[in-house]
């Protein structure tokens, strides 16, 4: 709704604007006992570091947890713990107070659900090279069959900063979770450190590490790596043929690679050679004893 400012413009004028919560929202489908379940709140004109308090209940008016905190920026969002022992078939909501505002909202109710757990996660090979097929599996409990969750496929960063390759969404079927994922790398070549500044700090080139998570209802299994580390190795294949098609026997070939470093060998008698666990990108080949092949 529109309004009219009819005041002076010259003059200052005091306007008090009107403190109210938009909404009160659960992040997730269903509360799962001995979990966290997300929420969130939106305000509008509330005063930065405004108290608020956040009161969670059953449907029979049972008080299952309690939060104080402060508001930023006219939003607020935490997790609730849900009891170990809540009963399923229930339904639960939380009530928001700003008591300095004098301001009350309740959120949406959603059903109590059994404790999930997400156990063996794994994938079915260590290692993979561009276009395998590879298989990622887990056993669940307290999901339904025909539940639809979500996996998140991410490269391993030591330093904690893990980059999230891809959101698959799989349904639940006979209390398992079965993917198949055609691998591809997809980090940043760039990135990739050459090898003179691996040298300086004594370090090899090391290939990418990737390890998946699933999600279920806000609540995320697998971020300590559970699934164990899927390692990226490549491998570069050098065929050499002549003008006429014929392969070129015994040549010397040197391979220089993304990162800066080098390989050298010499192709077999059907002019075939094989350099594995490469780093990923852009490579050049050099025939130094025949130039017109390079």
């Amino acid at each position: 709704m529109q309004s009219k400012f009819t005041k002076s413009t010259d003059t200052v004028h005091k306007e008090k604007l009107e403190s109210s919560i938009a909404y009160a929202n659960w992040l997730a489908r269903a509360a799962h006992g001995g979990g966290e379940t997300g929420f969130e709140v939106k305000t509008v004109f509330v005063g930065e570091g405004a108290p608020i308090k956040i009161k969670c209940r059953n449907d029979k008016g049972k008080t299952l947890a309690r939060i104080s905190d402060t508001i930023s920026g006219n939003y607020y969002t935490g997790k609730i713990p849900i009891p170990d022992n809540i009963e399923l078939g229930d339904y639960v909501y939380f009530e928001v107070e700003l008591p300095k505002h004098g301001l009350n909202e309740t959120s949406n109710h959603i059903p109590a659900g059994p404790p999930v757990n997400i156990m063996n996660m794994k994938w079915d090979k260590k290692e993979a090279r561009r276009g395998d097929i590879l298989r990622l599996s887990a056993d669940t409990a307290g999901i339904n069959d025909g539940e639809e969750i979500k996996v998140i496929i991410y490269e391993f960063d030591v330093d904690g900063a893990h980059d999230k390759i891809v959101e698959i969404p799989v349904t639940v079927k006979n209390k398992k979770i079965e993917l198949l994922w055609e691998f591809d790398y997809h980090g940043d070549i760039d990135e990739i450190p050459t090898s003179e500044e691996l040298k300086k700090y004594g370090k090899n080139y090391n290939p990418p590490e990737y390890f998946f998570v699933i999600e279920v209802d806000n609540l995320r299994f697998g971020d300590k790596q559970e699934s164990g580390l899927l390692t990226f190795k490549d491998c570069i294949e050098i065929r050499l043929h002549d003008k006429n098609g014929a392969p070129v026997a015994n040549e010397r070939y040197i391979l220089h690679l993304p990162d800066g470093s080098k390989r050298q060998g010499r192709l077999d008698g059907a002019g075939y050679a094989c350099e594995k666990d490469v780093p990923p990108g852009k490579f050049r080949i050099e025939y130094p004893d025949s130039p017109k092949f390079s």
